[in-house]
């Protein structure tokens, strides 16, 4: 290989197309003029072999037998260099490419944004979770007019918080469903990622399409692992994602007003205090285990498309307290196996009954307990500050 990209990739031209003598003669000037008249001899003795009376091979073996003319500049001004491309594209790769470089690490992250039909009638009982909602989201964007004399932004953060299973999910998803808005939903694994300043861009994205599709609600599932506190991270790139997270919840880079970012976590003391000032992930709500006509409501929905027959969803929901929705769901699922197991023993189909129901109560204890044991202790010895309050209400109440 040479010095020279355009003579190496005549020189495959000339290799690919021997008898094309106007193409020799080019690679024969050029190799004149870059000095190297021992080979422009050979080329132009070929073209000389055939064409004796060549004026154009005769004057390059002249100059290629005296003395070196100095390296050219540029190109000769006779030598169409646009339509050599363009008849030899089959041949010689372009000299240019005009791609973008890709940059290692970032892909092009697209955010899935859909359109939720589910709303608040769809959510059995939890009329104290309702009301909450009702007032710090839906209330300022039916009313325009009350929303601007009291001065109320359409922006803002809720922090969903409280034992797995229980719905912080599905009330999110009402709540677009309920304003008609668009919804976003993230986890830690859509943002993550291995290379350096890769996951703040991707987190930066995130809002950025959240806030093109305005309203719009963004759903930042398990934020206690997208934003724990910094003074527990060994990581500091995790810290400065935390940073990122920071940064766009106040809107620095851009207009926050009709994306309303709900959050949810099973343990809001991991957080970050940061995120917990006004104008970030300011108001908590207390998302607790089903009360009584949402456990009926759950588990007849999942009893729809089971045999069933004699079951009383009231005493079942009576010795269900403190399950979770996910709880019930199980409990369901235990009493069709029930139901299925004497099935094939006895060869006859039967339906599923109260006893299964009940017996798959017993069998199946609450998962809720274990957090409530952890959350106790919050409430008990890390409440100084009050945010815990409805908590701690509620633990005394369970408790008589």
């Amino acid at each position: 290989m040479s010095d020279s990209p355009l003579i190496d990739s005549l020189t495959a031209a000339v290799e690919a197309r021997p008898d094309d003598l106007t193409l020799r003669l080019h690679l024969a000037e050029l190799l004149v003029g870059a000095g190297r008249g021992a080979e422009a001899i050979g080329h132009a003795a070929q073209v000389l072999a055939r064409e004796p009376g060549n004026e154009v091979a005769q004057k390059l073996m002249t100059s290629a037998l005296g003395k070196p003319s100095p390296p050219s500049s540029s190109p000769p001004e006779t030598v169409d260099w646009a339509a050599m491309e363009q008849d030899l594209g089959d041949i010689v790769p372009p000299r240019f490419s005009h791609e973008p470089e890709p940059v290692q690490g970032h892909d092009d992250r697209t955010f899935d944004v859909e359109r939720s039909t589910v709303t608040l009638a769809d959510v059995g009982g939890m009329q104290e979770v309702k009301k909450r909602l009702e007032v710090s989201f839906l209330g300022p964007l039916k009313n325009p007019k009350l929303r601007t004399l009291f001065g109320k932004s359409l922006r803002g953060g809720l922090l969903l918080y409280g034992p797995p299973g229980c719905g912080k999910t599905f009330l999110a998803r009402a709540v677009a469903g309920e304003m008609g808005a668009a919804f976003i939903s993230l986890s830690i694994t859509d943002v993550l990622n291995m290379w350096v300043g890769s996951s703040e861009r991707n987190l930066h994205d995130l809002f950025d399409s959240a806030r093109g599709h305005a309203p719009c609600v963004l759903f930042l599932d398990e934020i206690d692992a997208l934003g724990h506190k910094r003074s527990q991270l060994n990581s500091s790139s995790m810290r400065t994602v935390v940073n990122q997270l920071l940064t766009e919840l106040d809107g620095v880079d851009g207009n926050n007003d009709g994306v309303f970012v709900l959050a949810a976590t099973n343990a809001p003391w991991d957080i970050d205090s940061a995120l917990r000032r006004p104008g970030r992930l300011d108001r908590t709500l207390l998302v607790l285990p089903p009360d009584k006509p949402a456990r009926a409501a759950i588990l007849q929905y999942h009893l729809r498309d089971r045999p069933v027959a004699g079951v009383d969803l009231g005493r079942v929901a009576d010795a269900t307290e403190n399950y979770s929705g996910a709880d019930l769901a199980h409990v369901c699922e235990t009493a069709a196996e029930f139901a299925m197991r004497d099935s094939i023993t006895s060869g006859e189909i039967r339906m599923i009954n109260q006893q299964d129901m009940l017996n798959a109560v017993r069998e199946i204890r609450p998962s809720t307990d274990g957090w409530f044991a952890t959350a106790r202790n919050v409430a008990m010895f890390a409440n100084e500050s009050g945010e815990y309050d409805d908590l701690a209400a509620y633990l005394k109440k369970r408790r008589r």
